[in-house]
């Protein structure tokens, strides 16, 4: 088994398997920093501190009962314990390891969810798509923003090929603190979103679409190239990574809010 590289020196070299490697003084003697589950994978504990959620697991090229290990060592330390691109038949595995599992079928998303409901989060989020076939990537965000701490409007099949179901809804725009827009095709709606909207549009490329829009690519591209200003675009399908970013942002203005009020 390879052994984890220490962030100090004074770390004794070999380490057991499921031992809590801590950080040394001076740089946050108390912090736990990753745990070792098995010889396959090292659990981030420190990533909460840093993002605000706990290390999701990637379930699309794990094991089901990979997956099932590290939820079972997570679940002890965190809250919340969430795994992505987990397949129903994956999930059939899992759950009958760990029973105390939740599925979100259209999101693909496997997790535990704390016996308490957390309290809410500032900041008001909302998620909007094209088409309906967006939605597994909507999904993904909205569970994860949801997950997270966030409320989130759900905003379906608004699509600039019928431009005025997103004009009849412009009210959800204008109410949001951050937008989240999934888009396939030619990926022409977070644009359109963003020359509305006075607050940051997080575009998120799907791979819907025929031929010409290779499997995401072309969307991708519009999004980057867009006019509009106050876009930022996130990978293919990347609806996790939009959520985490959309929190970072909320996360960060409830810091400055904060700050701002305590030196008044």
């Amino acid at each position: 088994m390879n052994q984890p590289v220490s962030p100090s020196q004074n770390q004794p070299k070999n380490q057991s398997e499921n031992q809590i490697i801590t950080q040394s003084e001076p740089n946050r003697a108390s912090q736990k920093l990753y745990e070792s589950v098995g010889n396959f994978a090292k659990i981030d504990h420190a990533r909460t501190g840093r993002t605000g959620f706990p290390e999701v697991i990637w379930g699309k090229d794990k094991t089901a009962e990979q997956i099932a290990e590290i939820m079972r060592v997570m679940e002890g330390r965190h809250p919340v314990v969430m795994a992505t691109r987990v397949s129903a038949e994956k999930y059939q595995t899992i759950q009958t390891e760990l029973p105390q599992t939740t599925y979100f079928e259209t999101a693909r998303i496997c997790a535990i969810l704390p016996l308490e409901p957390l309290p809410t989060r500032p900041g008001r989020l909302s998620i909007l798509t094209a088409g309906t076939a967006d939605l597994p990537v909507a999904e993904e965000a909205a569970v994860t923003a949801e997950l997270c701490g966030f409320a989130v409007t759900r905003l379906w099949d608004v699509g600039v090929a019928g431009i005025h179901r997103l004009l009849s809804n412009q009210h959800v725009i204008n109410e949001s603190d951050v937008l989240i827009v999934a888009a396939g095709m030619e990926g022409a709606l977070p644009s359109v979103v963003a020359g509305l909207a006075d607050c940051p549009v997080i575009a998120v490329p799907t791979s819907i679409g025929y031929g010409a829009s290779f499997q995401g690519l072309a969307p991708l591209l519009t999004m980057l190239n867009s006019c509009a200003t106050g876009i930022g675009v996130v990978n293919i399908d990347n609806g996790f990574g939009a959520a985490i970013l959309a929190g970072q942002i909320l996360r960060t203005a409830a810091k400055i809010s904060n700050a701002m009020s305590s030196t008044k």
